[in-house]
């Protein structure tokens, strides 16, 4: 009980230290100056979804990590920490080097990382895997916006802005 109570406790730790480059580069004048889609949600909504996905995240691999050992659970757990490193890239890209398509190509290896993230995960623990698919969609919706904004700016994207 009390390992599994410490590991919970250290994928809770592992998201949250993912969440800080998302505190640390945070929309700024230059974002709320670039021509966004009119189904861009208010950035009020981030913040919540975010705390509601990275727990989940946490839960799900926490379920994962306490399974027993198989080949899906060691390469799930490992692209587990893979896709959190490119969600934890994707903010400092985006919002802090101001690169645009940087940040979309980030998303989409993310999102095709994370996809199969759930696919293993599904082999080891069919709610670790359900409990990924919100932030499957909303990566999948984040990308769909960031490349809207692409679209939007193009200019915005190149070296000389970052």
């Amino acid at each position: 009980m009390l390992e599994s109570i410490a590991v919970l406790m250290g994928s809770i730790v592992l998201v949250a230290l993912t969440a800080l480059t998302g505190g640390i580069f945070r929309p700024d004048g230059w974002y709320r100056a670039l021509a966004k889609p009119s189904w861009t949600p208010p950035n009020k909504v981030f913040p919540i979804a975010w705390a509601v996905l990275y727990l989940l995240m946490a839960v799900a691999a926490w379920r994962v990590f306490m399974a027993d050992e198989s080949t899906a659970r060691t390469a799930g757990l490992i692209l587990y920490v893979l896709q959190l490193l490119f969600n934890a890239a994707w903010s400092w890209l985006f919002f802090g080097r101001r690169r645009i398509v940087a940040g979309l190509v980030d998303i989409l290896l993310l999102w095709m990382v994370l996809s199969l993230t759930v696919v293993l995960f599904s082999q080891v623990s069919t709610l670790a895997a359900t409990l990924l698919i919100p932030y499957w969609f909303w990566v999948a919706f984040a990308a769909m916006l960031n490349a809207r904004i692409w679209k939007l700016n193009p200019f915005e994207s190149s070296p000389r802005n970052g």
